[in-house]
């Protein structure tokens, strides 16, 4: 016969919870959160939505003083931010020998989607000279690419009224595919058929 189990009475120990560094493949540990990091971080962010919004006049003083606070993983893309800022601020003073050189430029900025800026460029073209048919063009497939339909008939309908053959270009321009399906737009194109 088996001897009889005594119950065993629970002891109270203290346990220490200890908490383990996270693991990284690059051999250094994150900080662990503390309210100055997470004032940087929402400050960071600030900075952020700032260029989003092309607000660059107040997101290059927000990084400026990022930069002092900063953890180190942030210093780098937070230089590239202040870089950014500055040659944004320069774009606004860029000057132009000619209008067809702001035309260029306004159409470079139109295909690297930088459609505010390129709208911009071209309107100060028409302000210089309002029979720019060019400017008109580009103003046209600008919308047409933004998906303003009436605005790019608009513009467009003034740009082949200033230079006829800104209809023949058009027919064969694949930046109006989106208005292809818009009857006003054939009409536009072909009057005669």
């Amino acid at each position: 016969m088996a001897p009889a189990k005594t119950p065993r009475t629970s002891k109270t120990t203290s346990t220490t919870v200890t908490t383990k560094s996270p693991r990284t493949l690059a051999g250094t540990v994150l900080p662990a959160n503390d309210a100055a990091r997470d004032k940087v971080l929402q400050e960071y962010q600030t900075a952020v939505t700032y260029m989003q919004q092309g607000n660059f006049s107040a997101a290059h003083p927000a990084f400026e003083q990022l930069l002092k606070d900063a953890p180190p993983e942030f210093t780098d893309r937070i230089r590239m931010y202040l870089s950014a800022c500055i040659s944004q601020a320069d774009k606004g003073d860029a000057k132009f020998s000619s209008p067809e050189e702001q035309y260029d430029y306004a159409i470079s900025l139109l295909n690297n989607g930088h459609f505010e800026d390129a709208r911009e460029q071209l309107n100060n073209i028409l302000q210089t000279d309002s029979s720019a048919d060019y400017a008109l063009y580009g103003l046209a497939v600008l919308a047409s690419i933004t998906g303003d339909a009436q605005t790019c008939l608009d513009k467009l309908t003034e740009a082949i009224r200033l230079q006829g053959r800104n209809r023949i270009q058009a027919r064969a321009d694949s930046d109006f595919q989106e208005m292809a399906d818009d009857p006003r737009f054939t009409e536009l194109l072909y009057p005669d058929a």
